[in-house]
């Protein structure tokens, strides 16, 4: 089973997809957070991208134990989330003005849960991770997924859809569970 969690509108094929807001694209309507219907160790590989932040700073841990309670041992966590060392480096360099990167920082602000709460670096997700009994632990290419057809924010970059010669501004992590 794989699942692809905060799906939106974006449906994976070969992928549960799974949102609280339900759509056309959603095969099961829940609140990532808890998953009471998917049994623990029953899932080889997890999807979020561009998820994890919309939890807070207490509690995305939290959420992290119960995705890493579904996989199977030796189960896949593959997450997408703002890269915050990026946003730095392009804000710093003046390419970029705040403007340009509020989308980043504190999400769309259109709907109630489109609020960002945290910022993530590959040291702090890594170091989370391996608490969590993760492996393996390194960026992945979104190129090389059995998803890389779908446009989401694992591919996000500045300036935008310049997927050939802009930068790419989204941390894209995978790790394995013990």
């Amino acid at each position: 089973m794989k699942l692809h969690l905060g799906c939106g509108d974006k449906k994976i094929d070969g992928f549960l997809n799974v949102d609280i807001i339900n759509n056309s694209n959603v095969d099961l309507v829940d609140d990532v957070t808890q998953l009471k219907s998917i049994k623990n160790e029953s899932v080889d590989l997890i999807y979020a991208c561009h998820v994890l932040e919309h939890f807070k700073r207490n509690e995305y841990l939290t959420v992290l134990k119960r995705w890493t309670e579904l996989l199977k041992p030796n189960g896949v966590l593959r997450l997408s989330v703002p890269d915050l060392e990026k946003v730095i480096k392009l804000y710093n360099s003046g390419k970029y003005n705040l403007r340009q990167l509020l989308g980043l920082l504190y999400g769309g602000q259109t709907y109630l849960y489109n609020f960002h709460y945290m910022g993530f670096d590959f040291i702090t997700l890594k170091e989370d991770l391996e608490k969590l009994n993760y492996f393996n632990i390194k960026k992945f290419d979104w190129r090389l997924t059995e998803h890389a057809e779908i446009d989401d924010y694992s591919q996000a970059y500045l300036p935008h859809m310049d997927k050939k010669n802009g930068e790419l501004v989204s941390l894209n992590i995978e790790a394995i569970k013990k």
